[in-house]
């Protein structure tokens, strides 16, 4: 029983705990009394009268009490609405007028006065209009996230004086003006995230960042900021992860980012960075991620950086750094991802490189390398991705010799070296896991190697600008998964392959790409242009190009059942026979070049269909008849056209349609007469003259 009653005891104390706040319900004449029993009856019967009354009252008034949010959150809330030029979706006034239970809001019921609004979380709701100085009255906020929107104009000061805001995420919008002079962390000085990416900000790196202590994530690329980086912003001590990428940032990397001692992540790339990479990245023990890719960073690699324990990606693409690529991989032990692409650094591939056996990403792509593959690199068994293009090597059958203990390897990209050797068919060579594989421009000799024939996973595969000759293999039509096929500018002979009109990615287009690392590179040749550098997958469109070869025969109807192929090249060749009708079906396609051919007959009609091609382009073929009218066809210049004797439309025509023909011929009838007297004229004149003489 005494447990039993302290069991009591302790619930009647907890209740009257929570009935102290019903005191703000009651009229004065009820306080009134409730301050007499407690001043005559003491704490217990005081307690035991607040229990009683509270079960007395009315069970909707306890409910209206609960479910009523701040009065001066109201308030601030219907002003950002108010700014807003879209409505936003469960704000509704009058079907609920608790705040709290609209879309995107959280409330805490940890206060006295009512339940307070701590996070306006509405990202990605299609959002349009400007920010509100209003918003600053939830001075109770927390987190604001209002990233993924339509949102534009400038964001005011008032946003920056939330006494407990502690995460702003306004990434994804179209933010402009200046930052700086908000008075930041002035008085918001629990800040630990901001968030400005991908937004149209100017200006420079805000100064008065010294005062967000807490802070741990500043993201600002993906805008318009310039200058120099302030001094301020090396105080932040507590700053984990720096995103400052794709601005306009300029001047050396000061030695103060050593000062960042906590930083996991570092992201300066696609800026105007310049001079040497600052030796101090022996402070930074916690760096995981550093990219200062596409800058004009020079110099030599610092000792503190290639011997970094802690570095997992590093990625230096694009910049003028030089001499020997001199990483201590016993020391980077945690290295997965390397990029020192188009740089000036100076070879052999160094040996020491197949000591980071976690690699698996390398882009050594563009540099001054030469020399054949190393041997060791047969040790780099997590190694999925590799670049090489343009670094002089020679010896492709080395390399791929050593490359295939590579087992998990999947892209490999090897445009403009071994030039001028012979394309190994070495029937022993197996690459069973990749999907990718550039060899173009290489000025390679020999047939398309049988070995390819068991890469059953390829998606991807440029053999472009080389000296293949031969057939193209038939078994190219079993790769269920590839999308991307160039054999342009070779010597290729025979007919099209039927097997390519039944390639499966492009019939059905279920096409899963997994994209390389963000430090790897594609750098393909393109004619009289300069080289191309990609870095996903995803940005080549589904492609067929076989132009600039010895093909022979017609083009099959059955292309048609490529609905997903977006790009068909057929330029340059000995194509013959007519266009088929039913190429119509090709849905998906926006690129059709079947120009310099022998194709005769009329273009299909049903061409017209075809309403996603931009890009037409039968010039110099035999064909004839008038030029189909009405959709994209409106759009082609008559240079799509030219070199065909037989065409002929309202703007362009080589050839003589009936009714031409009838004009011409009714003029020769009338002007004959007129011919023959002119002639009879002028031989009596000649005969008078004889005559006389």
């Amino acid at each position: 029983m005494k447990r039993r009653g302290g069991f009591i005891a302790n619930h009647t104390v907890t209740l009257c705990q929570n009935s102290i706040r019903i005191a703000f319900l009651l009229p004065f004449s009820l306080v009134s009394l409730w301050i007499q029993i407690h001043t005559r009856m003491g704490y217990r019967f005081f307690c035991l009268f607040l229990v009683l009354l509270a079960l007395s009252l009315e069970p909707q008034n306890l409910k209206s009490w609960e479910l009523t949010c701040n009065p001066n959150d109201l308030r601030a809330l219907a002003g950002f609405s108010n700014c807003l030029e879209s409505a936003i979706a469960g704000w509704n006034r009058t079907v609920s007028p608790d705040c709290c239970t609209w879309t995107g809001i959280t409330c805490d019921n940890s206060t006295f006065s009512g339940r307070r609004v701590v996070g306006l979380e509405l990202g990605s709701k299609r959002l349009t209009g400007k920010i509100c100085e209003s918003l600053a009255g939830l001075n109770q906020l927390r987190v604001l996230n209002l990233s993924h929107n339509f949102l534009w104009g400038t964001l005011p000061a008032e946003l920056f004086r939330l006494q407990n805001i502690e995460i702003i995420d306004l990434s994804n919008n179209d933010f402009l003006g200046s930052i700086n002079n908000k008075g930041m962390c002035t008085i918001s000085t629990r800040i630990q995230a901001l968030n400005f990416s991908n937004n149209h900000f100017s200006g420079q790196v805000p100064k008065d960042l010294a005062n967000c202590t807490f802070l741990n994530h500043l993201s600002f690329d993906g805008n318009s900021l310039s200058g120099s980086l302030p001094g301020t912003l090396f105080q932040l001590k507590n700053l984990s992860e720096l995103n400052l990428q794709g601005n306009g940032i300029s001047g050396p990397l000061s030695n103060g980012i050593g000062n960042l001692s906590n930083l996991v992540k570092l992201d300066i790339s696609s800026n105007l960075f310049s001079g040497v990479l600052p030796d101090i990245f022996g402070s930074l023990a916690r760096l995981e991620h550093f990219s200062a890719m596409s800058n004009s960073f020079t110099g030599h690699l610092p000792n503190s950086l290639v011997n970094s324990p802690s570095l997992q990606m590093l990625n230096l693409n694009n910049n003028s750094l030089s001499g020997p690529i001199n990483l201590n991989c016993s020391a980077m032990k945690n290295l997965v991802s390397l990029g020192l692409g188009s740089n000036l650094f100076l070879g052999p591939i160094p040996d020491g490189l197949s000591s980071c056996r976690g690699l698996k990403a390398l882009n050594l792509a563009r540099n001054n390398l030469g020399g054949e593959l190393p041997n060791n690199f047969k040790n780099l068994k997590s190694l999925t991705q590799l670049s090489l293009s343009n670094t002089n090597l020679s010896n492709i059958l080395s390399a791929l010799r050593i490359l295939q203990h590579c087992r998990n390897l999947s892209m490999l990209v090897l445009t403009r070296n071994f030039l001028d050797e012979q394309i190994p068919n070495d029937v022993s060579l197996e690459f069973k896991n990749l999907s990718g594989l550039v060899l173009a421009n290489c000025q390679l000799r020999g047939p398309i190697p049988q070995w390819l024939s068991r890469c059953h996973n390829l998606q991807f595969l440029d053999l472009s600008w080389n000296h293949l000759g031969g057939n193209i293999p038939s078994w190219f039509g079993k790769f269920e998964s590839l999308f991307y096929l160039d054999l342009s500018n070779n010597s290729l002979k025979g007919e099209i392959p039927k097997s390519l009109t039944e390639l499966q990615s492009l019939i059905s287009g279920n096409i899963t790409i997994e994209e390389p690392d963000s430090s790897f590179q594609f750098h393909l040749a393109q004619q009289g242009r300069p080289i191309l550098t990609y870095r996903h997958i995803s940005s080549f469109r589904p492609t067929l190009d076989l132009s600039y070869n010895n093909l022979q025969g017609p083009i099959w109807p059955d292309f048609w059942n490529l609905k997903r192929l977006h790009v068909l090249n057929l330029k340059e060749n000995n194509l013959s026979g007519p266009i088929p009708n039913n190429l119509s079906g090709m849905t998906d396609l926006e690129k059709l070049d079947l120009s310099h051919n022998k194709l005769s007959g009329e273009i299909p009609r049903s061409m017209v269909n075809l309403s996603f091609v931009s890009t037409f382009d039968v010039s110099y073929n035999h064909l004839c008849g008038e030029i189909p009218k009405g959709g994209q066809f409106d759009t082609f210049p008559s240079t799509s056209f030219e070199g065909n004797d037989g065409l002929c439309s309202a703007e362009y025509c080589t050839c003589q349609s009936e009714q031409t023909f009838i004009r011409k011929k009714k003029t020769t009838i009338i002007g004959l007469p007129f011919a023959i007297g002119a002639a009879a004229g002028f031989g009596l004149t000649v005969n008078y003259c004889f005559v006389s003489r």
